[in-house]
């Protein structure tokens, strides 16, 4: 069986047991997967399911899926999605021919959804209604529209931001996901179909470049000027994709615009080059062409931006009004040709390293932040009790980078698959936007949840400096399995409103991060909070809770479905703080029995402390035991790179230099603890160590 073979197969496993545990149609469970993916590698900012299928004039089809979010919020791109999953044994073959006809049920039912004729044949409450009614609301700000077909078959025609005509005066294009690239973005994280930009071809001519590199050197270098307006219509091509991951989050957590580049842009055009910094950007492939005037770049394959999201995206958005002065604007740009080999591990290197340069936190670089690589080792080695029902202890598995999952697994053989499989069960498998999701609706922000994992995981980043602290001792095993309990409860409602009677169908997902948002708040009200460790140690969620949530969904299904006068579209209403605001403040009637599953605050804070304190103990001694572990030539090899880098502070080279001298000096627990934390922060900027045996 090939790979792709098996993925077909894992996918529809996937999809079929998701929508048998939520009560979902196949279509929309494939929806909800595969919007996970589009957000994340930067296709769309979210995910919206409003599916409608039927006949318009003449007897056209008409067909929807989904819908990448508000185009107010996504630089006026209206996104249109098209799902094709279907379960058959074997591989399914897409020809081009056949991508036209899906491609024209998505345009037809754009065009009758811009009719008043369209919107009263239908029902008013039903989805194709509210995405019609949206698209009516938002067309005038509508400057782009993208079409994206997304198929469990293995498509023969590469799609990728294909320009496809216009619809009344707005540029059309179209963009497939097939299973090839599904399984190449779920395994490796790589989202690209065929995004070679052709400088040449496509932009309006080749980039004078200059060769930065020797002959020597692993990679090839390059820098180049180019011209702002080109720039400007590479990023209209592609959007967030043309962005290396950290900095779309970086660009989603801070804002798109900076506004002293936007004056620069509008009032001294010609000073650009002069004041901005320019970008740092990768390619795995480039063309280059040799003239008289010098060596030209014809094409980048991959291009990533790693440096300069901001300088890009405020160049797209101040384009118009620029006007005659974007002829004047050029862009310094630094060009680091890496293999595709080598991509997946250096290129976010590139990017942590060229914003270390300027006042971009460390909070930015998500995946790579202390606080994900200390959920990532408590995820590793905290057993998780078998509970009522179990016949072993488990552990849940956090993936702090996409494909982490996929990638350990596929190195074991099959006896070890086995094994891994009953050590990490797939669900117990959770993400950064899984984590974003479950605290945020915790904290009682359901509002900002309901935006979509990547716009809610770029705000829960804006919290990560404040929760990790100066040394990420509040990130500890207690706070772990709070955090599992958390997913525990979450992943348990999603199941129960789909099971309900007075569920309609539709928002499940608002729904249940604002019944976890109620209940904690209606808990907090009392003086109270929810008794999640009990939760931690049974692996399941008590009948009393499960009963004050569904109490919470029902209400939640009820404001949700019953916006104000004026909002025709619920899950752009669910995205606003009105919506929170307005729900918060109904009083809901739990049963008697809820309160048990309430403690007090500082009965809870205190039974935290005394575990906490437990295991700083058990954290001292396994600290002092590794420190003198690795041996006093390990430590003397990590104070000298450090140093070299200029990465240490007195403190920290301090604290090196004692380990370095073992055993004639002997560190303090203290130490012992600080130098693997200043370890931790080295091999995080690419240090990478000979241990004492080698």
């Amino acid at each position: 069986m090939s790979d792709l073979q098996e993925f077909h197969h894992s996918l529809i496993s996937e999809v079929q047991g998701d929508a048998d545990a939520l009560g979902l149609y196949t279509q929309e469970a494939f929806f909800e997967k595969v919007g996970e993916i589009l957000t994340e590698a930067g296709e769309i900012d979210q995910a919206d399911y409003s599916h409608f299928s039927g006949s318009g004039n003449r007897g056209v089809n008409l067909e929807v899926t989904g819908y990448g979010g508000d185009p107010r919020d996504a630089d006026g791109v209206l996104s249109l999605i098209l799902c094709d999953f279907q379960v058959l044994p074997d591989l399914r073959t897409t020809l081009a021919s056949s991508l036209q006809g899906q491609f024209k049920k998505l345009l037809e039912y754009l065009r009758h959804a811009r009719t008043s004729e369209f919107n009263e044949q239908i029902e008013e409450t039903s989805a194709g209604a509210q995405l019609a009614d949206l698209i009516q609301s938002r067309w005038d700000s509508i400057e782009k529209i993208k079409l994206i077909f997304v198929t469990n078959s293995d498509n023969r025609s590469r799609v990728d931001a294909k320009l496809a005509g216009d619809m009344a005066g707005k540029p059309v294009t179209y963009n497939v996901w097939d299973l090839k690239r599904l399984q190449g973005f779920v395994e490796q994280g790589r989202a690209r179909a065929d995004m070679t930009v052709r400088f040449a071809e496509d932009f309006g001519g080749g980039i004078p470049v200059l060769k930065a590199s020797g002959s020597d050197t692993s990679f090839e270098s390059y820098i180049a000027v180019m011209p702002g307006a080109q720039l400007a219509e590479i990023y209209d091509r592609w959007g967030a994709r043309l962005l290396e991951s950290n900095v779309r989050s970086f660009l989603q957590a801070r804002g798109n615009v900076n506004q002293g580049i936007r004056r620069t842009i509008m009032e001294e055009p010609q000073m650009f080059l002069a004041y901005n910094n320019g970008l740092a950007a990768t390619a795995e492939g480039v063309e280059l062409k040799q003239t008289e005037k010098g060596l030209l770049l014809m094409s980048a394959e991959n291009l990533q931006i790693v440096n300069g999201g901001q300088t890009t995206a405020s160049l797209h958005a101040a384009r118009k009004k620029a006007g005659d002065g974007m002829k004047d604007i050029y862009v310094q740009m630094k060009l680091n040709v890496i293999p595709t080999i080598a991509a997946d591990t250096v290129v976010p290197r590139i990017s942590e390293f060229a914003n270390s340069q300027n006042k971009v936190a460390a909070a930015d670089f998500f995946a790579n932040h202390p606080f994900h690589v200390r959920i990532e080792e408590l995820s590793r080695k905290i057993l998780a009790p078998a509970g009522d029902v179990g016949y072993r202890e488990t552990k849940w598995f956090y993936e702090r980078a996409r494909g982490q999952y996929a990638d350990e697994r596929s190195r074991k053989s099959d006896a070890e698959k086995k094994k891994w499989d009953a050590e990490f069960p797939k669900i117990q498998f959770f993400t950064k936007t899984d984590l974003a999701k479950f605290e945020n609706s915790w904290s009682g922000r359901p509002d900002i949840v309901s935006k979509g994992a990547q716009k809610n995981f770029s705000e829960f980043a804006k919290t990560i400096e404040k929760v990790w602290g100066r040394s990420g001792t509040r990130i500890n095993n207690v706070w772990y399995r709070n955090l599992v309990a958390k997913a525990i409860i979450f992943r348990r409602l999603e199941k129960l409103v789909s099971a309900q009677e007075w569920y309609e169908g539709g928002y499940r997902a608002n729904i249940v991060t604002y019944a976890i948002a109620k209940v904690v708040h209606d808990a907090e009200e009392m003086k109270k909070v929810l008794d999640i460790s009990r939760i931690w140690f049974a692996q399941a969620v008590p009948t009393n809770v499960e009963e004050a949530l569904l109490v919470a969904a029902a209400e939640a299904q009820d404001i949700i479905t019953n916006p104000p006068e004026g909002v025709r579209n619920m899950s752009e209403w669910a995205k606003t703080q009105a919506c929170w605001k307005s729900f918060s403040g109904r009083r809901l009637f739990y049963d008697d029995a809820f309160l048990s599953a309430l403690v007090d605050e500082d009965d809870a804070k205190s039974g935290e402390d005394d575990d906490t304190e437990d295991e700083k103990l058990t954290t001292s001694v396994e600290a002092q035991t590794r420190v003198f572990e690795l041996g006093a030539a390990f430590w003397a090899d990590a104070k000298t790179w450090g140093r070299s880098q200029r990465l240490l502070s007195p403190a920290e080279y301090n604290t090196l230099e004692i380990c370095a001298r073992i055993p004639s000096r002997l560190p303090t627990e203290r130490q012992t603890e600080f130098a693997l934390e200043i370890l931790a922060k080295l091999e995080a900027r690419g240090y990478r160590a000979k241990t004492a045996a080698e």
